[in-house]
């Protein structure tokens, strides 16, 4: 491995650039090497000043590119599987974002395939486990000082949704973070989900159902609720409160500046998950380079990803039918039962 890990970013939307500029100008330890999306020309804007990168607009020609190392996923969500097949067959390092794949028929496909090579390649984008905030919150449910934890309240609001989205995706874009932190902070697999609806906001777009109230059951007897409002209009903002047997500790109420003047107070509110979770990002991606030149991987796991695939198809399921759905995992493979959670 060169000095400068070489990555290949497959995706140069919203999440793909924002990896780019991290990669050229915030990680250490890593450069851009090869960029693909179908769009040459949102590639080729993405990479603008930044020497010596190929630009391609199909997956395995980026892979192949000279100088690639390992590979940073940050396509739409349907294309993961394809990516990350390429990348197993390559023995090529990934940081792969979220969703890992979508449908859980795909991620089982994905899991079995890396179970095949018998060693871990990929790291899953859940980069909640890498903010400040709830990476206190995680060390402070395990070290027990609040005693066995009884529920988790989560908040997931959005300014607005993009177009196009669907009430589906509510679960299985916007939850599937809430997903994956619930069962890392309490360190037990979502067995069951149920979906509640008000009456959609009027600041939703026609046929949308938002917001909706997500209700989680634990193996370990706990329960997980998540709102989830994608047209709030206000803001962004991501809250955890987990509620134990002897207290209780909360998340996310962190404010920037306060301005007071004229008789108001008020504090700026993010308007953007980039903006919010920019040095979660930060962490996630320097922590996967350093691991990768030294060749582990650490991190979300793919077992992570199939799970969280699989609660969040139950929850559609649970929102389309009105009904209690229960969570069926495949049995979990060897390989990544020493990481766990």
């Amino acid at each position: 491995m060169s000095d400068l890990l070489g990555v290949a970013v497959l995706g140069a939307g919203h999440m793909g650039a924002d990896h780019i500029r991290r990669l050229d100008r915030v990680v250490s330890g890593a450069r851009v090497a090869a960029v693909a999306d179908p769009d040459a020309a949102r590639a080729k804007e993405a990479v603008a000043g930044i020497e010596g990168v190929a630009v391609h607009t199909e997956v395995e020609a980026a892979l192949d590119a000279p100088g690639v190392e390992a590979v940073l996923i940050a396509s739409p969500g349907p294309a993961h599987q394809e990516a990350l097949l390429a990348a197993f067959a390559r023995g090529l390092p990934v940081l792969c974002e979220k969703p890992m794949v979508p449908d859980s028929a795909g991620a089982l496909r994905v899991l079995e395939a890396e179970a095949r090579l018998g060693r871990r390649l990929t790291q899953i984008g859940f980069m909640r486990r890498y903010d400040a905030g709830y990476r206190r919150l995680k060390a402070l449910l395990d070290d027990g000082r609040l005693g066995r934890p009884l529920m988790l309240h989560c908040v997931h609001r959005n300014v607005s949704s993009p177009p196009g989205f669907t009430s589906a995706m509510l679960i299985d874009s916007s939850v599937s973070h809430e997903i994956d932190a619930a069962r890392w902070l309490l360190g037990q697999e979502l067995t069951a989900v149920t979906v509640r609806r008000p009456r959609p906001s009027a600041g939703a777009p026609q046929g949308l159902l938002d917001p909706q109230f997500v209700l989680f059951e634990t193996d370990g007897g706990a329960l997980v609720d998540v709102e989830v409002f994608v047209n709030c209009g206000f803001g962004y903002q991501v809250r955890c409160e987990a509620v134990c047997e002897a207290g209780s500790a909360r998340i996310g109420d962190d404010q920037g500046m306060l301005v007071t003047t004229r008789g108001t107070a008020g504090a700026d509110v993010p308007q953007d998950y980039l903006v919010r979770f920019v040095d979660a990002y930060d962490r996630e991606v320097q922590a996967w380079v350093d691991a990768t030149r030294r060749g582990l991987v650490t991190g979300p796991t793919v077992w992570d990803g199939y799970a969280a695939s699989v609660v969040a198809e139950a929850g559609i399921r649970a929102l389309e039918s009105d009904t209690r759905v229960a969570v069926e995992l495949a049995p979990r493979p060897g390989l990544y039962t020493a990481d766990g959670h």
